[in-house]
């Protein structure tokens, strides 16, 4: 009993003696081996998050003062479309003449607005830089297809703006009577006054009657236009589309307006001797050299 008393004894004073040697020696870890993931920097979490990439600006989403708008009253401009954006216009020409009548009984008739008229919708898209495809549809049931593609751009070392264009009317929501055309449209910016325009453009099929019955059966005309600005957002605007070749029926498509453009929207308030808005309505002409109809437009910008 005092022997094995004595061993425990001992073996208490053993634990006692190593414990706090034990508690004494520091924990290392373990080396790193080939598999073990390296220690992230102490600054990773100083650093910033790196930037987002920044979209490359497209001037085509800049107001263009010398050129604010697709068309002048019918005839195209070569102000480009942005890449992916819409646009759409609305034309209207009311069908009472001016001259028709008294004044009396012509205010009385709110000046021709309450004789209805030839209404037009148009939709634009750019489908990519310089290209842009439309539709326009007017109330008597034709529809034009129409794309543009830019050739060159004016610049400081050369003084044009070039652009090819094609359409496509048929009459009857495009199931009769088709009058395609082709043209070029050329422009010079006058600073951020305005611009000047002259485009020859061809287009078949413009006589009512069958090809076998007539002549001439299409129609060349050389449109010439302008746009000024007069106030920083109001233009005075002008047109005129002369046969030089073909079918030349009516008197020669003339417009002419003033414009205000507000933001996205623009509208115009113009006169006209006819009631073309497609090319091929342009091409035959106004309905007589001294009648004048009263029309308005309204264009707006998607972006």
């Amino acid at each position: 009993m005092i022997r094995t008393t004595g061993l425990a004894a001992t073996l208490v004073l053993l634990t006692i003696a190593v414990t706090p040697t034990l508690a004494q020696t520091p924990v290392t870890d373990p080396p790193p081996t080939a598999n073990s993931p390296e220690p992230a920097a102490a600054d990773d979490a100083s650093q910033p998050a790196p930037a987002a990439p920044v979209e490359e600006d497209d001037p085509d989403l800049d107001v263009n003062p010398a050129q604010p708008d697709f068309t002048l009253a019918a005839l195209p401009t070569t102000l480009r479309m942005p890449q992916g954006k819409l646009a759409m216009r609305i034309t209207h020409r009311f069908a009472r003449p001016l001259g028709q009548g008294s004044f009396g009984n012509l205010a009385s008739d709110l000046f021709g607005l309450d004789a209805g008229g030839l209404i037009g919708l148009e939709l634009r898209y750019g489908i990519r830089r310089g290209s842009q495809v439309g539709i326009h549809r007017t109330s008597d049931r034709t529809i034009q297809f129409f794309g543009q593609q830019e050739i060159k751009a004016q610049s400081d070392s050369f003084p044009l703006g070039i652009a090819l264009m094609l359409t496509a009317d048929g009459t009857n929501n495009f199931r009769d009577s088709y009058s395609p055309g082709i043209g070029v449209v050329l422009s010079h910016e006058i600073g951020r006054v305005g611009a000047l325009y002259v485009e020859p453009i061809w287009v078949n099929n413009t006589n009512a009657l069958p090809g076998e019955l007539t002549d001439d059966n299409d129609t060349v005309i050389i449109g010439v236009g302008a746009r000024v600005r007069v106030r920083p957002t109001v233009y005075l605007v002008a047109e005129a589309a002369p046969r030089v070749s073909g079918y030349d029926p009516g008197a020669t498509h003339v417009s002419f307006g003033v414009e205000k453009r507000a933001g996205g929207h623009a509208f115009q308030l113009n006169f006209s001797n006819g009631f073309g808005t497609t090319m091929a309505q342009i091409a035959r002409g106004g309905t007589a050299r001294d009648d004048w109809y009263i029309g308005f437009n309204i264009s707006r910008k998607f972006w």
